[in-house]
């Protein structure tokens, strides 16, 4: 992977001097996916569907042709298991009230104390809603999934297991095709969170046997406002959408006093009101972008650089002595994430200190907040996490600056 010529299609990180270790919050974007969308505005413009002038009849096309390459950048069947949502948050929410409100009390949902609130707070809200039960899953040994407990934990009464693919705080890489088979045996749906995985690795959803994976366009080089909720095809006949209302419609009857409506079939069905049009052509561009350079070669490039950063702390005495590192050990379970905390120090005065070095990391709970209580780091972590135009030499100056944060610590 030639890293400098893709980072000569990223022209904020060097205009700005940045190094963007910030990169599972959300990543930056290359000049390709900012010229389509632009060029769609400038010469394209139109709401899709229904409309039969030119303009509409290209966007159309456009839209269109994005739910298709997006397909084949996860290997599903086809555009139909495609829904164009408006992030990982909105996907998770869309599949926890299409399934969470057919759930009544005695059944249960099963999720991991590594879930983001995205995956979390959607089964919490509707449990106290319809009266079923949430049911946690820890750790096992080395920030593992504890997959034991997760097998004792998931019964014939288990409707849903909600499970993230990748720790957005440990970088912990789940094995979905365990997780599924355990699910599936008891009859029960999987759920996937796939906002950290997606962008980093190849993903075969045939492969993952996941009933819905969950995932973003700005986390993989795309815009804002845009994400994908991927669904089983087999599966689309029995659940339905919980939100309806203009572009989903084949037909709508008043007759007799009631009405008569007929959806148009999935995705459509799914992508209720005036999609992010722009947005989803600009996914599609990201994605192309991604599948030219190879996604194995970006998950390798980022594994690398984990192992590097690790492998440099514990190589320096006085740092190792100091930052507390979670996450596995072993770095073929971790993806391009890093957290660490710094001795006893607030990690939102870590990452200030670092960004004075223009080092980028995120500090706090990511979102997490119960699973940082669960590995007692109260206060939060200090999060490093790499993408395709990281390099060795950034994660030099960011080891520079940690060590002077060590000197200061030590003279106060």
């Amino acid at each position: 992977m030639d890293v400098k010529k893709i980072r000569e299609d990223f022209p904020i990180l060097d205009s700005r001097g940045i190094i963007y270790f910030d990169n599972a919050a959300t990543s930056q974007k290359p000049v390709q996916v900012v010229n389509a969308v632009r060029n769609f505005y400038e010469y394209s413009n139109s709401n899709v569907h229904r409309g039969v002038h030119k303009l509409s009849l290209e966007a159309s096309k456009l839209y269109e042709e994005a739910h298709e390459v997006v397909s084949k950048f996860i290997k599903a069947r086809g555009v139909e298991e495609i829904i164009f949502t408006s992030g990982t948050t909105h996907s998770l929410n869309l599949v926890a009230y299409m399934l969470g409100l057919r759930l009544s009390r005695g059944d249960n949902v099963v999720v991991s104390i590594m879930e983001h609130h995205s995956n979390l707070l959607p089964w919490v809200y509707l449990s106290k809603l319809r009266g079923f039960e949430v049911r946690v899953v820890g750790l096992g040994p080395d920030y593992d999934l504890n997959y034991d407990e997760l097998a004792n934990l998931v019964d014939n009464r288990t409707r849903v297991v909600a499970i993230t693919h990748v720790s957005n705080v440990l970088g912990t890489v789940v094995d979905v095709r365990r997780v599924s088979k355990i699910a599936h045996e008891n009859n029960a749906l999987v759920v996937v969170d796939g906002a950290q995985s997606v962008p980093h690795m190849p993903i075969d959803v045939k492969e993952l046997d996941a009933d819905f994976l969950a995932f973003s366009g700005h986390k993989m080089l795309g815009p804002t406002g845009i994400g994908v909720l991927y669904f089983r095809k087999e599966l689309q006949e029995e659940f339905k959408t919980p939100f309806t209302g203009g572009g989903i419609v084949e037909e709508v009857r008043y007759r007799n006093g009631e009405f008569l409506v007929k959806l148009l079939e999935p995705p459509w069905s799914f992508e209720a009101g005036t999609p992010h049009i722009a947005g989803a052509i600009g996914l599609a561009e990201a994605a192309k972008y991604l599948m030219s350079i190879g996604m194995s070669e970006v998950e390798d490039h980022e594994k690398r650089l984990a192992s590097y950063l690790i492998s440099k702390i514990r190589s320096d005495p006085r740092l190792n002595e100091e930052l507390v590192i979670y996450g596995p050990s072993d770095l073929r379970k971790r993806g391009g994430i890093v957290s660490f905390n710094f001795g006893n120090s607030n990690p939102n005065l870590v990452a200030s200190f670092l960004d004075a070095y223009n080092v980028a990391v995120r500090s706090g709970y990511h979102c997490a907040q119960p699973l940082h209580d669960y590995i007692g780091a109260s206060l939060g972590s200090v999060r490093a996490s790499f993408y395709l135009y990281n390099t060795q030499e950034e994660v030099d100056v960011m080891i520079e600056a940690l060590n002077e944060y060590a000197k200061l610590t030590r003279q106060s």
